[in-house]
């Protein structure tokens, strides 16, 4: 008689790293779609358009249930608001809050309600919040617009903010950092990553630090952040009113964690600075086609940051480099299609007629 062997499922973020994760409440049940263990793919082609010289690793988050990284963060939220008995979890979004939070909200049975700019969310994020049940509500403002409306409703009986003001959301971004070092033994020589609302860098830097104060690692990385030229209030240094770029992602004004993302830079002798939305699109394209990773514009700020770093000689011969790539390409099918508009040829059912087509 054969016995079927018995796999070892992965648990999810905040039970695989239940000993960072102090802030659990006791007895509380974890809400979790085993988000996390995301791959670390080796990414030599770019690498070598970037100049070469030094190992290049990409962080494919968009393998997380709700294709982007905020799935870390949405499983520490979500338990929080369980724990808490909120009835109404709520949260401001540019698209993948909301996709992740509508999500885990319903995984945990909690309402959500789901703050948009309206007319800017892209189409494959506006779907899976649709999907997943959230209320969506679409204001006459930008995404700063609605954090500042959740913030006031946040202060209610029963009412859970879910965006990455809500410090937990941090703790579980930084696994991230954590299966870094697992993977590589070591933490990168730099990190890159876009900045957004400034949550990912505070948190892999919080992940990063950990680590070293265990010993888990030797050293710490640089952090090295990228904001959209129409959508860089850190790199400007004030609140950018209207900011305006194709990565929507990263299209705010006013991060919540800006704080937390100028801290990253200071103590990792980082950097933060802007690459343009051609300088974005650029890399975009470039990374589907020499790696065969599809993501979203906001994913290919830093790729473009790096192929800047590279190519002015500023990245030493043999560094570790690791890229956080935040969120699939599906997300905003509408900038995929706008980039490409080469149309399949139509020819004839036969072998002659795609041998005379591929010979053009």
């Amino acid at each position: 008689m054969m016995h079927r062997k018995t796999l070892s499922a992965w648990p999810g973020v905040l039970e695989h790293y239940r000993a960072h994760m102090n802030w659990i409440p006791e007895g509380a049940k974890i809400v979790t779609l085993q988000e996390g263990n995301t791959p670390l793919i080796p990414a030599p082609r770019f690498a070598e358009q970037a100049g070469g010289g030094f190992d290049l690793f990409l962080k494919y988050e968009a393998v997380n249930p709700t294709a982007s990284f905020k799935d870390r963060g949405m499983t520490a939220a979500m338990t929080q608001a369980l724990a808490r008995g909120a009835k109404l979890v709520i949260c401001a979004s540019t698209g993948n809050t909301s996709a992740s939070a509508a999500a885990y909200a319903g995984r945990a049975g909690l309402r959500c309600a789901v703050l948009l700019p309206h007319g800017k969310i892209a189409l494959g994020k506006l779907a899976q919040a649709r999907m997943y049940g959230a209320e969506m509500i679409a204001l006459r403002g930008n995404f700063d617009d609605a954090l500042r409306v959740v913030r006031e409703l946040g202060t209610r009986p029963g009412v859970e903010v879910v965006n990455s003001i809500n410090p937990v959301r941090i703790e579980g971004q930084k696994t991230a950092a954590f299966e870094i070092c697992d993977i590589l033994g070591r933490a990168p020589d730099f990190h890159f990553l876009p900045v957004g609302n400034a949550g990912n860098i505070t948190a892999y830097w919080r992940g990063f630090k950990e680590y070293h104060q265990q010993g888990m690692i030797s050293a710490l990385p640089h952090m090295c952040g990228f904001q959209a030229a129409g959508a860089a209030p850190i790199v400007e240094g004030h609140p950018i009113a209207d900011p305006q770029t194709i990565a929507t992602a990263i299209r705010i004004g006013n991060p919540a964690s800006w704080e937390g993302a100028t801290t990253a830079v200071s103590e990792s002798h980082g950097l933060i600075e802007s690459v343009t939305d051609t300088e974005i699109l650029a890399a975009y394209s470039m990374i589907a086609r020499l790696e065969g990773l599809f993501v979203e514009p906001a994913c290919a700020a830093p790729l473009a940051g790096l192929l800047r770093k590279g190519r002015q000689g500023l990245i030493p011969k043999g560094s570790i480099v690791t890229v956080t790539l935040t969120g699939h390409g599906l997300k905003d099918p509408d900038t995929a299609m706008d980039q490409n508009k080469v149309e399949a040829q139509v020819v004839e059912p036969n072998v002659d007629a795609v041998l005379t087509a591929l010979a053009d």
